[in-house]
């Protein structure tokens, strides 16, 4: 991070990891995934296929991620487990929860044709998230009852619903038929009615999925003689069971009781409401400034691997910057970003009461929306460039308790993109004329900004201030207030959001712009 000052700002960061040696549990759910499921024509009461999209992905996920051991889903939701030790990104919740939301998005936009070969991806899906701490295993074996136990009876009801809407009758006498009814009574349903048994319905619906690595034996070459060379190698398998958290199943798995530990007894009687007070959730104070600031995940690799141009690649920046028009548009309640590189803030109305303020929500359903939209649109900005593989997004939110710090806020970003650019474009600049990257880091060690400007205007021939304002000032995306020019066609409209270049340390951006964060 570039130094200047008003990196005081950092110092609102709060850390949320989550203590050793709770064992860490991320659990997606889709966002609004009934509408989802309505616009793309999934079957009901459940579709196979979207499930194994679902499935899919999940594997990706664990083989993304190796500190994940084991991964339970049904429907549009899935709690992935990782190992007690693990100390990936420090244990910060904040940042595990936003990163594999973010990973499972982008591998269910990018895996969307492979499934769903005549259907288009009309929007894009995006996936709300959150941790829960189990302090034990018993208390893991009771949160993965819980949620198996949730796949049957949500499944049961959905079946005996969908079949009765089917037969002719209407949502409220559905619902009304079905108010109060029991397991048994539901079965009995389906049978009576619908010929039925339930218990022969696929394993997938009624049981869900659970995928964990266990060594399993593969070909990894073959001798001079074409004989296969076998190996033992840890690989996730998928696996339905009618007890997840049963004794019978989890110990026998080394692979799971190793890294996460033994259930010593078949689970009883389990109370949803003792383990939802494990879930680690931070709720953001009231009244504040809100910035939600997403980060890409590895994206020096990325650019790499996708030939971005160096030091800027406008369309890999003008990608980045309709992905954001994308967010504001889906969350009314933000109201500006600011972007820079793999970067974007998102700054929410002091009044927000989005998801009732729950930072877990927040963060996920703003990182996940943010990728699968990058992956949706990432023809548009490179029609001849092939997407190698899915990115991903890490994120924070933090709380700034008055206008002028968020100023500052935002300030400090857009005064570390210009360090950073300038920085960028003449260590590019030296490694273009020949030198290798260690030469060009010694050679502007030390260098302020008179001498690194000096450096490309004597050097390469470069006005730096004449270089384009994306690259030097970044991006700004907000609502236009009213319409310029009167509303006729072809202009830019009331609330239409926009993508502008401009500089805001200065506060006259801000006077001339009150709308756009409306304070008291």
């Amino acid at each position: 991070m570039a130094n200047s000052k008003y990196e005081y700002v950092k110092s609102f960061e709060l850390e949320d990891e989550v203590m050793l040696p709770n064992l860490m549990v991320v659990r997606i759910d889709g966002r609004d995934f009934s509408r989802f499921s309505q616009v793309h024509e999934f079957e009901k009461p459940n579709d196979e296929t979207a499930l194994n999209l679902m499935n899919s992905c999940s594997a990706a996920v664990l083989e993304e991620f190796p500190d994940i051991i084991f991964a339970y889903g049904y429907s549009d939701e899935y709690s992935f487990v990782f190992k007690k030790t693990s100390r990936f990104y420090q244990r910060r919740a904040s940042k595990i929860l936003s990163l594999v939301a973010s990973f499972f998005a982008a591998v269910y936009v990018t895996k969307w044709k492979e499934f769903f070969p005549q259907r288009k991806l009309l929007y894009a899906p995006s996936f709300s998230s959150k941790v829960v701490s189990c302090a034990s295993a018993e208390v893991l074996q009771a949160y993965l009852a819980w949620r198996q136990q949730d796949c049957h009876a949500n499944n049961q009801y959905d079946t005996c619903f969908w079949m009765l809407v089917k037969s002719g009758k209407s949502v409220s006498e559905t619902q009304e038929i079905l108010k109060d009814t029991q397991k048994q009574q539901k079965n009995e349903l389906l049978f009576q009615k619908f010929g039925i048994n339930y218990k022969t319905l696929p394993e997938l619906f009624r049981q869900g999925s659970c995928l964990f690595k266990k060594k399993v034996e593969e070909t990894v070459k073959h001798d001079e003689n074409g004989n296969p060379v076998k190996r033992l190698r840890r690989k996730a398998v998928f696996v339905h069971s009618e007890n997840i958290a049963g004794r019978s199943f989890w110990n026998e798995q080394p692979s799971l009781y190793n890294d996460l530990g033994h259930f010593t007894k078949d689970i009883g009687k389990i109370e949803p409401d003792f383990i939802r007070s494990f879930q680690f959730e931070n709720k953001l104070l009231p009244l504040t400034w809100v910035v939600v600031r997403i980060d890409g995940c590895h994206f020096h690799r990325f650019s790499d691997v996708h030939e971005f141009e160096k030091p800027n690649d406008e369309q890999a920046l003008k990608l980045m910057n309709s992905c954001a028009v994308a967010v504001l548009e889906e969350f009314e309640d933000i109201h500006f970003a600011y972007g820079v590189s793999d970067e974007y803030s998102f700054v929410l109305k002091k009044e927000s009461e989005l998801y009732k303020r729950q930072s877990s929500k927040i963060i996920s359903a703003v990182a996940s929306f943010f990728t699968s939209t990058y992956v949706l649109q990432w023809g548009e900005f490179f029609p001849h460039k092939e997407l190698k593989y899915p990115p991903s997004f890490d994120g924070r939110a933090v709380c700034y308790p008055t206008y002028n710090i968020l100023l500052d806020y935002l300030a400090w970003r857009q005064v570390d993109c210009h360090i950073n650019n300038q920085y960028n474009t003449c260590f590019w600049m030296l490694v273009k004329s020949g030198k290798n990257k260690t030469q060009s880091q010694d050679y502007l060690k030390g260098t302020q900004t008179r001498e690194k400007n000096e450096l490309l205007s004597r050097q390469f021939g470069i006005e730096y201030n004449s270089l384009p304002v994306i690259f030097r000032m970044g991006s700004s995306v907000f609502r236009l207030k009213e319409a310029e020019n009167g509303v006729v066609s072809g202009k830019k409209l009331e609330g239409e959001v926009v993508v502008d270049h401009c500089n805001i340390i200065e506060r006259c951006f801000w006077e001339e712009h009150l709308h756009i964060l409306s304070y008291s």
